[in-house]
């Protein structure tokens, strides 16, 4: 039963291929081989059509049987497979078996192939998986590195140690400019110091050095952030024109000196290259100087001076071409002991210079074309410095009494008002004499006006800069929320009070609080003389009256009067400015609240029973009144809404109306037509 079952599982594994065969056959036979259905193998035949079907059946009701596996087949014993392969026989015809057997061994050679290239795939994946992690291992040496690597150094143009390096640099730029020239024209000058000018330029030379390497390391702003890569450093001064002029400025033309001697400084004029540094270093210190006025004046001074220092060294040098004494024009004849001094020679081609570009004259004329052309030439050089000098002066000196004259002008106008309406002169000394007191102490400056361009932050750190130190003096407000102090030390107004002047007088409603800055005030009877307490820097007053605390036996009613004995400098806070900005903080509010009926309480100046009744009438009022506002404020807005209701509904009856009549008059169709001849405007409305 053993031996019949295995073969009964072959038959199973070759009943496809009977299926197959059967099909073929039946498809192609010859009307001969249908009649031998007839014959001896009719039962033959009729067992291979039940076998494929019944092969069939199987293959459908169990798809989860396989093949068996060819490696059984290997270890099978040989009985087995004699049964095996007799039954087959009895099965299957030998052809088919060889078809059989031809296709397995395909089928096996394609599942070889297929291993093999799965074996190949996994060596691939191998080779690929050690190459990445070799990359990996790469990246992580690249990585150790960079760890441990250092930060460039890179200076800040924004920063003093900047500032300084432009000072050192702009000194052997300005020697450049100014001895160059003057060595080259006047020999004696150059051959008398060789030492001390070899050693000068050779100390200019290794400070142009050290500037160029400070150069290659000053960052720049790329959004925002200062670049500090050293490449992207590199990279941007290379880019720019500077550098250009900046290697000229370092070409090693002093080697002249091994051919033409020492007497040819002008060798060197590749050094004046570097100018713009000297320039720089102008421009940072007139932002930086508190006077910027007078610094520009003296600028101006300066740039004059070295082309009045340039133009007498050239006219020196033309006086040397041309001939010393041949001529009225040039310099003379320098064989006279007067006129052979290099003290002599130089400040009469400055005098000379100074009488020519200043366009005074007095000069003697020039003989020679040459003589002509270059006074031509300084005399237009003249005229664009006279020009220069008399417009940047007179702004100059109108800037420095911009203010002034401000000032002056608000004080004449409030004099013209004061004798328009006949002030008494006892109140018009007074007012003349607090403006003097303004101008003296500086004190006219108008913070709001002067901090208008600066932005909200900036705004906010010079007022706490100026302001905060002076409002925690104020005990209702020690232990307030930052952003509170913040938002009531921009709200803070400077004043000045003159002698004898009342800030507040016992009965006033309080509308504002007080903080003294400088002076002292008095706490004064009803008579004004008499004075029982003497606030000084640092005292304040008021606080409790803007609160508006409920149950106050003062209501916000002043309890004391309060005069200045001196000039008193003042920052005043207004009600409705506490009230703006406690609105934002209503936990603080109450706080402020709390502080200050805890301090009444002290001061036996509060009703318990007023405290702790309902809600102040007053308060009341005020909240209807603001929902009166606020009421009016819809209304308007309703009855805006309301007529462009209406004025939009009359347009569409209007336009109904037409609608209507065309239809009357020429039906429907033609109201279409009509309706598509108009243009696309037309239709939309």
């Amino acid at each position: 039963m053993h031996v019949r079952s295995q073969t009964h599982s072959l038959c199973e594994d070759t009943s496809s291929e009977l299926q197959r065969v059967i099909s073929m056959e039946t498809g192609g036979l010859s009307e001969s081989r249908r009649s031998s259905f007839t014959g001896s193998g009719a039962m033959a035949r009729l067992s291979r059509f039940i076998v494929s079907l019944s092969s069939w059946a199987r293959r459908h009701l169990h798809p989860e049987d396989q093949r068996p596996d060819s490696f059984l087949e290997r270890i099978r014993e040989p009985e087995l497979k004699d049964v095996s392969k007799r039954d087959s026989y009895n099965c299957e015809d030998p052809s088919r078996l060889k078809k059989k057997k031809e296709e397995k061994k395909e089928e096996k050679k394609e599942e070889e192939k297929k291993e093999e290239k799965k074996e190949e795939e996994k060596k691939e994946e191998k080779k690929e998986e050690k190459k990445e992690e070799k990359k990996d291992d790469k990246k992580d040496d690249k990585k150790k590195p960079e760890e441990p690597k250092k930060e460039v150094f890179v200076v800040d143009p924004s920063s003093n140690m900047y500032y300084r390096w432009l000072t050192i640099i702009a000194m052997p730029v300005f020697y450049n400019w100014c001895m160059i020239v003057c060595r080259a024209c006047f020999e004696e000058l150059q051959m008398e110091h060789v030492a001390l000018w070899l050693f000068l330029d050779y100390s200019s030379d290794v400070i142009y050095v050290l500037d160029t390497m400070v150069r290659f390391r000053t960052g720049f702003l790329e959004q925002g952030l200062l670049v500090k890569d050293e490449k992207k450093l590199r990279k941007h001064y290379q880019e720019t024109t500077q550098f250009k002029l900046d290697l000229l400025s370092l070409v090693p033309t002093d080697l002249g000196f091994i051919k033409f001697g020492l007497n040819y400084p002008e060798l060197r004029f590749n050094r004046l290259l570097r100018l713009a540094r000297l320039f720089e270093f102008f421009d940072r210190t007139e932002t930086r100087t508190n006077y910027p006025n007078i610094f520009r004046i003296g600028n101006l001074v300066l740039y004059i001076l070295i082309i009045i220092h340039w133009n007498a060294c050239i006219y020196y040098a033309i006086s040397k071409q041309i001939g010393f004494g041949t001529d009225s024009w040039v310099y003379p004849n320098v064989s006279i002991p007067e006129h052979g001094r290099l003290s002599r020679k130089y400040i009469y081609s400055l005098y000379w210079s100074t009488l020519t570009l200043t366009t005074i004259g007095e000069t003697p004329p020039p003989v020679k074309d040459e003589e002509f052309l270059f006074v031509v030439i300084d005399f237009l050089v003249g005229v664009l410095i006279f020009a220069t000098i008399v417009g940047n002066v007179g702004s100059m000196i109108s800037n420095m009494n911009a203010s002034r004259a401000e000032f002056q002008a608000k004080v004449d106008s409030i004099k013209q008002y004061m004798h328009f309406r006949k002030v008494t002169k006892d109140l018009e000394a007074r007012v003349i004499k607090w403006f003097d007191y303004l101008w003296t102490n500086k004190k006219t400056v108008e913070e709001k006006e002067v901090l208008k361009y600066l932005p909200d932050k900036l705004k906010a750190e010079i007022a706490i800069n100026v302001h905060l130190d002076t409002l925690k003096k104020v005990r209702i407000f020690q232990d307030c929320e930052a952003g509170l102090l913040i938002e009531l030390v921009l709200k803070l107004r400077p004043t000045v009070f003159s002698p004898g002047d009342y800030i507040c007088k016992k009965g006033d409603i309080g509308k504002e609080m007080y903080i003294i800055k400088e002076g002292k005030l008095a706490v004064v009877a009803d008579d004004g003389v008499t004075q029982f307490v003497v606030l000084s820097d640092g005292s304040y007053f008021g606080e409790i009256s803007i609160l508006n605390i409920k149950g106050s036996k003062a209501g916000n009613r002043r309890t004391a009067n309060i005069r200045s004995i001196g000039y008193s400098d003042l920052f005043c806070l207004s009600k409705d400015d506490l009230m703006e900005a406690l609105t934002e903080y209503p936990d603080a509010k109450k706080a402020l609240e709390e502080k200050g009926r805890q301090i009444l309480m002290k001061d036996n100046l509060i009703d318990e029973e007023a405290a702790k009744a309902g809600a102040d009438p007053k308060d009341v009022l005020e909240k209807v009144e603001k929902l009166e506002s606020a009421l009016d404020i819809l209304q308007t807005r309703f009855a805006r809404l309301l007529a462009e209701y209406t004025a939009g509904q009359s347009k569409v009856k209007q336009r109904l109306v037409q609608v209507e009549t065309k239809v009357k008059k020429y039906g429907s169709g033609t109201l279409s037509g009509d309706e598509a001849d108009k243009p696309p405007e037309e239709k939309k409305n």
